[in-house]
């Protein structure tokens, strides 16, 4: 390690707190540059980026349109408080509406994901005038207060103390049915079912919002099965309940549609974005509203706001970053990954290894479900925790060259959208590799 990259570390060691971690428990890798599908440790190591960081670098590292935009912008002019109106700030809501379907004109911006559900949350409630918001088991939606309640997976739990008007329900996921079901359609049917009998066991008219991440991401990349979003849909119509959709992760090309949403054909109420908008270059996030609901602001006063809103240097990334992706085809590119490269090798990965029991996703969003016996589906690592067999996994990716996206039991293979033929095969290939320790520990190897 370099003197510079042992300064670091020794820096962050002493004076960073990391978040979801045991302090002394944490030894991060030194981070000293990055470029495109690749970044680069204090050893002088490349590693190929099947991570995206957190599922953020959409358009991959250090592109220097946006780059140049952002030293432009601030040049310019870095900050300006929410209250004026910047040209950055006004474009980017411009494009980002473009990107919406009919009958969305306005965006609230806020500085990331967790914030921007926290916003759609208390537009809903005074819209509605309504106290509860359900959400799914299997979700992630950020960290914050309201966020982290609506939040399924066991994140949720030391923070959670019953009193923010969240009610979870199961929502489809065929390889892991809770109603039993064999089929898509069954998955389907039976879900929406459940649903119902959710809302109707709350009470309708107490349910301001059912919020949803259109294709679930931290939670294990679970594509709806055709037709649970428009029940979804029809159901919040019938009861003056808004539609929220989370497309924090799964919006902006990740799986090759600038929103998941228009896989689907739906149309939500209220959308919230951040990572891929700006690929996290600066933090930025928010909530495009639909008019009839900006429109019960337009004489009321909006309860809420934030120092950065809208932030110049964040917005002009994001200009970039749209201009940049449409001009380069990247979700295009995401689509075409994803159909050709990324979707038959993880397939056909499934096929050769035991330990692999599911492959599921789209464009540059994918997940690999690892078990010890297929027939049980029991999985490599308990709900909720990771385990000795998945780190070694994970630390043979590593020795190969590859970092990859993990939680509990799965592998999301969730690069660059700008990913190349050639790198996403690069990627398999070390994948394929590290799976043949997997496989050790199935029940396959026992026989």
């Amino acid at each position: 390690m370099s003197t510079s990259a042992r300064r670091t570390y020794e820096l962050d060691r002493a004076h960073v707190f990391h978040s979801w971690s045991a302090q002394s428990l944490l030894d991060p890798m030194v981070v000293e540059r990055a470029e495109g599908s690749y970044f680069w440790d204090g050893d002088g190591n490349r590693y190929l980026d099947f991570s995206s960081q957190l599922v953020n670098t959409n358009i991959g590292h250090q592109h220097p349109v946006v780059v140049a935009a952002i030293q432009e912008q601030a040049a310019r002019l870095c900050t300006i408080a929410p209250s004026y109106a910047n040209d950055a700030r006004g474009e980017a809501a411009r494009l980002i509406t473009e990107l919406t379907p009919a009958g969305f004109s306005k965006v609230f911006f806020t500085n990331g994901g967790a914030d921007a559900i926290e916003h759609a949350v208390r537009m809903a409630r005074l819209h509605t005038g309504r106290p509860k918001v359900l959400s799914q088991y299997r979700s992630y939606h950020g960290g914050t207060q309201t966020a982290v309640n609506l939040t399924g997976d066991p994140r949720r739990w030391p923070s959670d103390n019953g009193t923010a008007g969240v009610v979870h329900f199961f929502g489809p996921f065929l390889y892991r049915s809770e109603f039993g079901a064999t089929t898509e359609e069954e998955e389907c049917a039976l879900a929406l079912r459940h649903l119902e009998r959710v809302v109707e066991m709350e009470g309708p008219s107490t349910i301001a919002a059912i919020v949803l991440e259109t294709v679930p991401g931290t939670a294990g990349i679970m594509p709806p099965p055709p037709g649970f979003l428009t029940g979804v849909r029809e159901l919040c119509d019938r009861h003056g309940i808004l539609y929220i959709a989370d497309e924090v992760m799964a919006g902006f090309g990740r799986t090759g549609a600038w929103f998941a949403l228009d896989h689907y054909g739906v149309v939500p109420d209220l959308i919230t974005f951040a990572k891929g908008v700006n690929s996290g270059y600066v933090p930025l996030g928010g909530v495009v509203i639909a008019d009839h609901v900006a429109e019960t602001f337009a004489t009321r006063a909006y309860p809420g706001g934030l120092t950065y809103s809208g932030h110049p240097l964040a917005t002009a990334a994001a200009v970039a970053t749209i201009n940049v992706m449409r001009d380069e085809r990247i979700v295009e590119n995401a689509a075409t990954i994803g159909a050709d490269v990324l979707g038959p090798g993880l397939r056909e990965l499934a096929e050769r290894h035991p330990s692999v029991g599911d492959v599921r996703g789209l464009g540059v969003f994918w997940a690999l479900e690892l078990v010890r016996d297929r027939e049980t589906k029991e999985p490599l690592a308990p709900y909720g925790s990771s385990s000795p067999e998945m780190n070694e996994v994970l630390a043979a990716c590593k020795r190969g060259g590859l970092v990859a996206f993990a939680n509990f039991n799965r592998i999301h293979v969730v690069p660059p959208c700008t990913v190349s033929e050639t790198e996403a095969k690069a990627g398999l290939a070390i994948l394929d590799e590290a799976l043949t320790l997997a496989d050790r520990h199935t029940a396959v190897s026992e026989i």
